[in-house]
């Protein structure tokens, strides 16, 4: 377990840059002790190398950074007191599960015994006490994911950083896993910071997110309070599965004007970018224009790709619709649902 009040992270205008390219433009960020944070974003987006800086495997240009008070930016990845779980798992293959997971306690000299009984505890803890002896080549993707937690936890560490840890499972593990996961770090008290681009897994693993765009965090906060007040466009299409509908529209006279339609009150005049989620959006008598593109039927919900303009929208329907693919609908979108954003740089509107 980790220390009380141990694992309380801060970044301070963090830049890194590579060559010509920058890949963090001035990253600030708080993570509090004992919390489950999630880095979320894009390939690309700068969330992995700061996860990287934070471990210490990784130099930054500028900016400090933070560790319970003290500042580690100039620190060796040995001296943060920090456990990393890669993609890969990076386990060694010539050495048997109980060696893999023991290697942090034997790089520190720790007493043969006490080894022993932390890497029995560790393995019960992810459930693989029963495969000690096997080597890793022997052992399924979500054991091998197993045997990298535990070589993590073993060594009670301050810090719990996971590089996409899930991404080589196959689906139906990766939702077992993941509940396993969170219960764990709920046991264990320790700080975890979690990188994915998987918005579905960030949202329903992690008590606070910041999503990463472009090498910068453009919000922070709960997964519930991200997904209602999305903070730019980008957010806003990059979360929700299918994501936030996004059309171009316009303001006059006190509505907000979609398909030569009003849809809602506006706060002004002028282009705008209405957002609106699969789940607001319905066939009406009366409403905007739209074409049936496309029927998806996925069992438990159907998603009808619908054309207005130029653009698709996606409505979520509990069945399948009258309508078919071919046909002329009218969508009714819901005025309390709706999102709007600056038409110019997409930043959200009061």
């Amino acid at each position: 377990m980790s220390a009380s009040g141990a694992g309380h992270v801060r970044l301070e205008g963090v830049v890194k840059r590579h060559g010509a390219f920058t890949a963090l433009h001035g990253v600030d960020l708080e993570i509090r002790s004992g919390e489950f944070f999630a880095l979320l974003g894009p390939s690309g987006s700068g969330k992995t190398t700061t996860l990287r800086i934070l471990a210490g495997l990784e130099p930054h240009d500028a900016g400090r950074v933070w560790i319970d008070g003290d500042e580690v930016s100039a620190k060796e990845p040995g001296e943060r007191d920090v456990a990393m779980v890669f993609q890969s798992y990076a386990l060694y293959p010539h050495m048997s599960v109980a060696d893999n997971i023991a290697f942090p306690l034997r790089m520190i000299r720790t007493p043969a015994e006490e080894t022993r009984r932390a890497v029995r505890e560790a393995a019960a803890r992810v459930h693989i006490d029963h495969l000690l002896e096997r080597k890793p080549g022997q052992l399924s993707g979500g054991q091998q994911q197993r045997c990298a937690l535990a070589r993590a936890i073993v060594r009670k560490p301050r810090l719990f950083l996971l590089d996409e840890p899930l991404s080589n499972l196959d689906a139906k593990l990766r939702l077992e896993t993941r509940v396993e996961l969170r219960k764990l770090q709920r046991s264990l008290g320790v700080t975890t910071v979690y990188v994915t681009h998987d918005q579905e897994e960030a949202m329903t693993i992690a008590d606070r997110l910041a999503v990463f765009m472009d090498g910068r965090i453009v919000q922070v906060g709960t997964p519930a309070d991200v997904f209602a007040r999305p903070a730019t466009v980008a957010v806003a299409g990059f979360l929700g599965n299918p994501a936030m509908n996004l059309l171009r529209a316009h303001m006059a006279q006190g509505n907000v004007i979609v398909g030569g339609v009003a849809v809602g009150p506006a706060p002004g005049d002028g282009p705008v970018v209405v957002g609106i989620r699969p789940g607001a959006v319905r066939l009406a008598e009366d409403g905007v224009p739209a074409h049936v593109y496309l029927v998806e039927d996925l069992g438990e919900s159907v998603i009808v790709d619908l054309q207005v303009g130029d653009a698709i929208v996606k409505m979520r329907c509990e069945r399948r619709p009258a309508a078919r693919e071919g046909d002329e609908v009218r969508l009714a979108l819901d005025p309390r649902a709706l999102h709007l954003f600056d038409a110019a740089d997409g930043t959200r509107l009061a």
